[in-house]
């Protein structure tokens, strides 16, 4: 007797907003759980500290991540001062405490500037970036320094407000790759007295916001109803600065069996990665348009339900 499972129906992008203390993998292997569909990824990982918008592709939807990781994030959080961690947030063993100097209102506008727009920083220690083959939190779990190196990310908007004497409250707008943790740290740093992220929650994931997301506890409910597709959003739905194509049905026919199709006239846009439709409307995948109107698929789905 067979024990493969049937397939899931559930196919498409889930928004969930993260509890505190759950790792980004801890919600994925929930949100298996409750779905039935084995095939889940997410687009952009957050600390288990972090609260907030985590975006989860289910099915043939995961083969999209890729086109999904690179949009901007918007974060809302606290940076404390005078006290430096292991891991540049509140998770981590104290490393240095020292005095933190007043902070006035220029100065605060001082920081902003610095650290906006186009920035270096380093990643922290605990992340999960590869080293030689391995991650840079295993590396420092083992006791050792990872050997990172600093990296151009970029800053979009960054507003500051003394909170507290030893805290300031942030609201952020950056692109990928950002590590608020980082961030923190080094604000802490160009103050004078160290610091560490206190706290953080992701606002927003490109098209996604946090309050279009749903709670696990709110997942799980739905789910013993029935009723998890209400939840789904299509496959396509963060790809809308991607160019589009639309086929007719012999050229949708061939894209869907991976053949190159040539459209009559050229395309007026070439593109590595466009949307491909049907002229019925169904989002039939990814593929590469040439000048010359030579459509090659680069992923190939069917997301219907």
């Amino acid at each position: 007797m067979s024990t493969n499972r049937p397939e899931s129906p559930l196919h498409g992008i889930i928004l969930i907003d993260k509890p505190a203390g759950w790792t980004s993998h801890d919600v994925v292997a929930r949100a298996r759980r409750i779905t039935g569909q084995r095939r889940i990824g997410h687009t952009g990982t957050l600390d288990p500290m972090a609260t907030g918008l985590l975006v989860l592709c289910l099915g043939q939807a995961t083969r999209l991540v890729e086109y999904l990781t690179g949009h901007d994030k918007r974060y809302t959080g606290e940076v404390v001062l005078g006290r430096t961690t292991a891991t540049d947030d509140a998770e981590g063993e104290p490393i240095r405490e020292r005095p933190v100097p007043p902070v006035t209102e220029g100065e605060l506008r001082e920081l902003e500037r610095r650290f906006t727009g186009r920035i270096s920083q380093l990643p922290p220690a605990f992340s999960a970036i590869k080293v030689a083959g391995k991650r840079a939190y295993a590396i420092a779990r083992d006791g050792e320094v990872p050997k990172l190196e600093p990296r151009a990310v970029v800053v979009h908007g960054l507003s500051l407000t003394r909170v507290a004497p030893e805290r300031i409250s942030l609201e952020l707008h950056c692109g990928p790759g950002t590590y608020v943790r980082s961030l923190a740290r080094d604000m802490g740093e160009a103050v004078g007295c160290g610091g560490h992220l206190g706290s953080l929650r992701r606002l927003r994931a490109g098209p996604f916001r946090v309050e279009d997301a749903t709670t696990l506890e709110r997942l799980e409910a739905v789910a013993a109803r029935g009723e998890l597709e209400d939840l789904l959003l299509p496959g396509d739905e963060g790809m809308g600065a991607h160019e589009a194509a639309i086929l007719g049905d012999d050229g949708g026919r061939r894209f869907v069996h991976g053949l190159m199709h040539r459209a009559a006239g050229g395309s007026e846009r070439a593109a590595d990665a466009a949307r491909i439709y049907s002229t019925s409307g169904e989002f039939l995948g990814v593929g590469s348009v040439s000048s010359l109107g030579e459509i090659r698929p680069l992923k190939v789905l069917n997301l219907q339900k």
